[in-house]
């Protein structure tokens, strides 16, 4: 298919890099006028302007609920409407070395950009929506807010947020023809990885990401390293009317990681030609 979002208005946080990014390619080559809000202002003026004149940068400090209002404000005031809106800026908390030595200095700071944009988001995209004949809420969370693990608490807790608060919101705004549903990547390669290494120089940096991404590889079942594009997909589907009947899901984007893990193949496993495992 192409043109599907022809016509149609999207806001896109965190759009300026990694799966925001892509979101924001993907929903440009599909006709959309595009907002890019992100405080990355170098990143984002230069992506809006290769995606042509039905693309805006707002500088948005998602944290800030007053420029979240003011950013959906925007988008109606620029291109007319507000059709979909995504929810996907998002920061790590630092990785430290367990539990006890977890301060939770930047609780504060994650849980405001991960969640309350992502609740600020959902509700003042849906006030513009309800009155407008509904729209598509997507919001971006984790497989780390699935799945349980080690290291990075405050930031596991913030995207297990975003899941609960995304099936409690598509409950309440179904009554207006709004849909709302999460997406949750995993093993998707952005810089939001290195930034939960803090205090790391760069070679160390480096070894580490390669340790961690090498661990995810061993564990999912598709063994290629998934890609924005991969999560955009999932977002033009979500925002279109192929999703129409289609709310409160959690939609993982993440190689089967969930699934379970993989098991060892062992010598001589190979299918034989008749199609049954040997």
């Amino acid at each position: 298919m192409a043109n599907e979002l022809d016509g149609r208005v999207a806001v896109v946080t965190g759009g300026a890099s990694g799966i925001g990014r892509g979101i924001v390619e993907r929903f440009a080559a599909e006709g959309a006028k595009v907002v890019i809000a992100d405080v990355q202002d170098e990143l984002g003026e230069a992506l809006a302007s290769q995606a042509g004149p039905d693309a805006l940068f707002h500088h948005t400090d998602v944290g800030d609920q007053e420029q979240i209002g003011e950013l959906v404000a925007t988008a109606v005031e620029r291109f007319g409407a507000l059709d979909v809106m995504v929810n996907n800026a998002g920061i790590s908390s630092p990785l430290r070395r367990g539990l006890f030595t977890e301060d939770l200095t930047e609780f504060d700071r994650v849980m405001r950009v991960n969640l309350l944009s992502v609740m600020a988001g959902t509700r003042d995209a849906g006030r513009y929506m309800a009155e407008h004949g509904g729209g598509s809420i997507i919001n971006l969370s984790s497989i780390g807010g699935i799945q349980a693990g080690g290291g990075v608490p405050v930031y596991r807790a913030s995207k297990a947020a975003i899941l609960h608060f995304t099936k409690c919101a598509a409950i309440e705004l179904a009554h207006y023809d709004i849909r709302v549903n999460c997406i949750a990547p995993g093993n998707i390669p952005t810089p939001i990885l290195q930034s939960s290494a803090t205090g790391e120089d760069r070679e160390r940096l480096e070894r580490f990401e390669a340790r961690i991404r090498a661990q995810m590889r061993d564990d999912r079942p598709l063994k290629r390293d998934g890609t924005p594009e991969d999560v955009a997909e999932a977002a033009l589907y979500l925002a279109t009317e192929r999703s129409r009947y289609v709310t409160g899901i959690v939609l993982p984007v993440e190689g089967g990681t969930i699934a379970g893990k993989v098991m060892a193949r062992k010598a001589g496993s190979e299918i034989p030609a008749n199609g049954a495992p040997s």
